[in-house]
């Protein structure tokens, strides 16, 4: 009994083991099936997100890619903008430079046809056509006028006022009619200053005579005309006048300085009137009659070189000649020149200035023969005289452009530049007046025309 029960309770002991291992074995296994379902779980979770990861990189790496390009893209679509628009900036500013040059040839083309010393039927339009052309260019454009004889000066240049002279073209002139022959200057300053008063001296001087004006130089007739719209007579243009309104006794009195080219020319011309008036009569030039070399001189040009010393040494601030030459200043005065024979009149007034004991005083002349009154020679003669301060000063009767660029010009071959580069004297001077304005020439013309007018008496 005993045994059959120890065996009895072995063998429920045995089962229960039996069953509790069982039941630990299928729990085991339901938990390593779980644990194996979580891995597999957490394996494809992570699966999920690194294909998530790789799928988010490549949209990333993808979407870099397409930016990058975009990018690229729009930089280079700046960059052909950048260049289209450079492009098209050059090609314009082209176009701007090619009509603005243009232009200015235009006006250029229309001064040089005016640039003449020949009157036609279209000089009148010409003129007016040159001066609208040149007020319709910009400041730049003007800049560019260039032409043969045309430059941005030709219209451009400040020479004074216009208002202040007159032209003295009217009609009315009357039986007696005293023309006054110039060849005329387009510096407003000097033609009013200089040729309107030996003018009105004359005209003062014969209140019965009707002072008209010519000038000989139709280029700066046209000048005068196309800048300024004053319109001046030349030789023929005068005459036609005088004839027109019937003059009977015609007086020419020319301003120029001696017998010269210009005084030929004038005379050629009137003789062709000659039969249109009772009586004509021609003035002596200011420095009278020329003379066969360089010791002839007269009272004229004795008058006129006493007249100009004393008027550069009142300007200059000394009391004479004598002070100056104390002060080691000497007195330049230059004259245009010319190839005529004529050109003698010149070395006369330095024989002239020496007579009249004015060791300081000096002819020269722009143009013409002999060469020893070049601006060279006169220099060296200047400097071996020992005098170091030199003042320039026109033998002109206007001071125009002879006085205002060939002598006082700012350019390398104005006379004060070529004294200044000398470095011979310590101080250079220019007085820019011509000798039209001096009282004592504007009488000496005055007696000239007085003789005219007493030899039609006769």
């Amino acid at each position: 009994m005993k045994r059959k029960s120890l065996l009895a309770i072995l063998l429920a002991a045995s089962m229960a083991a039996s069953m509790t291992a069982a039941t630990a074995t299928v729990a085991f296994a339901e938990t390593e099936e779980a644990a194996e379902e979580t891995t597999d779980d957490a394996e494809a979770a992570d699966d999920g997100e690194e294909a998530d990861d790789a799928e988010t990189t490549d949209d990333a790496e993808e979407a870099d890619d397409v930016e990058t390009t975009s990018d690229v893209e729009v930089a280079d679509d700046a960059e052909e903008a950048d260049d289209a628009g450079a492009t098209d900036d050059a090609e314009a500013a082209d176009d701007t430079a090619d009509a603005d040059k243009e232009a200015a040839d235009k006006v250029a083309a229309l001064i040089d046809a005016i640039y003449v010393q020949e009157r036609t039927d279209d000089t009148d339009k010409q003129c007016k056509e040159a001066k609208e052309a040149w007020d319709a260019l910009t400041d730049a454009q003007k800049e560019l006028v260039e032409g043969e004889e045309a430059s941005p000066e030709y219209f451009g240049r400040d020479t004074g006022d216009a208002s202040k002279d007159d032209p003295r073209n009217q009609d009315e002139i009357g039986e007696n009619e005293l023309l006054v022959v110039s060849f005329g200057t387009s510096f407003n300053d000097s033609r009013a200053e200089d040729i309107k008063g030996i003018e009105d001296a004359l005209a003062e001087a014969f209140p019965d005579w009707s002072v008209r004006r010519a000038f000989t130089a139709q280029i700066i007739i046209n000048h005068v005309q196309a800048r300024d719209d004053e319109k001046i007579d030349n030789m023929q243009q005068a005459l036609d006048r005088a004839v027109a309104n019937g003059v009977k006794n015609l007086v020419v009195q020319p301003t120029h300085l001696m017998h010269g080219a210009e005084y030929d020319e004038m005379v050629e011309a009137i003789d062709a009137y000659k039969d249109k008036f009772e009586s004509v009569a021609i003035a002596e030039p200011m420095l009278g009659e020329v003379g066969d070399d360089a010791t002839v001189i007269n009272d004229d040009k004795a008058a006129v070189a006493q007249a100009i010393t004393d008027e550069a040494v009142k300007e200059a601030g000394y009391d004479s000649m004598e002070a100056a030459a104390e002060d080691g200043t000497a007195f330049v005065f230059m004259g245009h020149g010319t190839s005529h024979t004529a050109n003698v009149t010149y070395d006369q007034m330095q024989t002239q200035m020496e007579k009249l004991g004015f060791t300081n005083a000096f002819i020269g002349t722009v143009e013409g023969e002999p060469e020893d009154t070049a601006c060279d020679e006169v220099i060296n003669k200047v400097k071996d005289a020992g005098f170091k301060k030199v003042i320039l000063r026109p033998l002109m009767v206007v001071a125009g452009d002879h006085a205002n660029n060939d002598m006082a010009g700012d350019d390398d071959d104005s006379w004060k530049s070529m004294f200044e580069a000398s470095g011979n004297f310590d101080e250079i001077d220019c007085q820019i007046e011509g000798l039209g304005r001096i009282d004592a020439v504007e009488q000496l013309y005055v007696a000239h025309t007085q003789a005219a007018i007493d030899s039609i008496a006769k």
